[in-house]
Formats: structure tokens, C-alpha cells, sequence
């Protein structure tokens, strides 16, 4: 078996604007495709360089529990050449940010901020 690499991601989201104004508009994702399902949702496939993200926006799934975690995706992260920088645009988009900490295994730079469903994204250089 040979697996190349990641084809993509898929997080489920419960409003489309709140969705399109951070992922595209604020983070840069490019949309690829948006499709309305039979199963009453929404599809968009986004691309970000070769990684893609799937979005399925139904605003009748349960809450994201985040305290204590749950078993399934912890979070998703991107590579970025700074983080301070990263998260000064973040700010200036008014995306709040958790402070800027050491990864304890990579000792480079990371930090957390999250979408508008509460799921936790990363930054590390």
C-alpha cells in the first residue's frame, strides 16, 4: 500500500455566510465546487494550494463538545512561515487568537484560533 498524502479534510459547519466569510474570505481558501445535496446540505469543496476541505453546512447537527474532547478530529493545522505574523493578520481580521506558545516536541512556534463552530485550527512555523 502506498499512501502519497492527504486528498483532503472534512468538517461539517452550520451557517453557509459564517462559513464563506472565514474560510474564503478570511483565510483564503479558493472555492472549487458548491453543490446543494438531496440530504438538505450544502457541499463546498475548497482548496487551499494541493490540500482541498470539504465543508458541509447543515445547521441541524449537534454542537462541536469541546471541553471535555471527543473522540474524532482534534483539529486541523496549517504550516505558515510566522506565527506572530499569522496572528497579527488573524487579529486584524478579528478572528481572536490564544497566545502564541512553544510546541513542546518541535519547540517552534504555534498557536490556536477557531472557526465560527468553535473548531480548534492551528498555526505552527
Amino acid at each position: 500500500m502506498q499512501l502519497n498524502k492527504i486528498h483532503h479534510v472534512a468538517i461539517n459547519s452550520s451557517d453557509y455566510n459564517s462559513t464563506i466569510d472565514f474560510y474564503v474570505d478570511k483565510l483564503g481558501f479558493e472555492i472549487i465546487r458548491e453543490n446543494k445535496r438531496d440530504r438538505g446540505d450544502i457541499k463546498l469543496d475548497l482548496k487551499l494550494e494541493d490540500a482541498e476541505l470539504e465543508v458541509f453546512i447543515n445547521p441541524n447537527l449537534p454542537a462541536r463538545p469541546n471541553y471535555p474532547e471527543a473522540y474524532g478530529l482534534r483539529h486541523l493545522a496549517f504550516k505558515v512561515n510566522s506565527v506572530l505574523e499569522t496572528a497579527e493578520e488573524l487579529k486584524k481580521l478579528g478572528i481572536k487568537t490564544e497566545p502564541i506558545r512553544v510546541d513542546d516536541y518541535t519547540n517552534l512556534p504555534m498557536m490556536f484560533f477557531f472557526d465560527p463552530d468553535g473548531l480548534p485550527l492551528e498555526i505552527h512555523e
